[in-house]
């Protein structure tokens, strides 16, 4: 997570796209309002796009391919995050090479793109995906609450309000990269999915664990079933010769 510095006329700049947020904000609409009207009838054959501005108003929307971007370019200061914030974003974007050393975060061109983003969200859906989406309602539903669910984290990880959203889908309908910006800092998609991958496969080794102990639970049960068994016929066994010796049994 990077800290940026805000001030003078930069700084009038952010606060201006956090209050066209602020006023947006008031009218959002959850998914799950969006849902409900759906159900009641007062809205029919909802896409993915109509479900994403409908719960962000004013939210841009492109059908790109960004698969083929390297995370290692999108995470760059200088990488032309900005230019997603359009309805018809330049296709430039998805051939970005950089020309030099990646600038610091505290660069006046690097902040003045960052600003240019807050209060701002942006999603861009490869093609593939669209066209699933649209024959798909539920593959629709299913993404677009992953796509919220990951907005509302952010929001629990940094509460300040005054934050910029992009996120870039891959063909399955999930976030292969984002970048959250905000008046006092920027996270791109190097840090959280990084940090997401840590948080899976931390479970996934908890599972992995839970699945080794209750094998190895079911082993030594059925080994010591297997003595009990063994040690029961031997019992038997020397009670029966026992018994044959004292001439009880013939």
């Amino acid at each position: 997570m990077s800290i940026l510095g805000v001030n003078g006329a930069l700084a009038a700049g952010a606060y201006q796209y956090a209050d066209k947020a602020q006023k947006t904000n008031t009218n959002e609409v959850s998914f799950a309002e969006l849902a409900a009207t759906k159900a009641a009838g007062k809205t029919e054959n909802v896409s993915f796009k109509g479900m994403w501005q409908a719960r962000f108003p004013g939210a841009y929307y492109n059908v790109m391919d960004t698969s083929k971007i390297d995370g290692s370019l999108w995470g760059r200061n200088d990488y032309p995050w900005d230019k997603y914030f359009s309805n018809n974003a330049d296709a430039s974007v998805l051939d970005w090479k950089p020309s030099g050393a990646e600038p610091a975060m505290l660069d006046p061109k690097v902040q003045a793109k960052i600003n240019s983003t807050i209060g701002k969200k942006a999603i861009v859906v490869p093609p593939e995906l669209e066209e699933k989406m649209k024959n798909d309602p539920e593959l629709s539903k299913s993404v677009m609450a992953k796509v919220e669910g990951f907005i509302a984290e952010q929001d629990i990880m940094n509460p300040n309000p005054r934050k910029g959203y992009l996120i870039a889908l891959d063909e399955n309908g999930d976030i292969a990269h984002a970048c959250v910006t905000s008046e006092k800092m920027s996270v791109s998609s190097a840090e959280f999915i990084e940090a997401r991958k840590a948080r899976e496969a931390k479970h996934a080794e908890y599972e992995r664990l839970e699945e080794e102990t209750a094998l190895k639970r079911k082993l030594m049960e059925q080994e010591a079933d297997e003595r009990y068994y063994k040690t029961s016929t031997a019992k038997k066994t020397v009670s029966i010769a026992a018994y044959e010796a004292a001439g009880i049994l013939k």
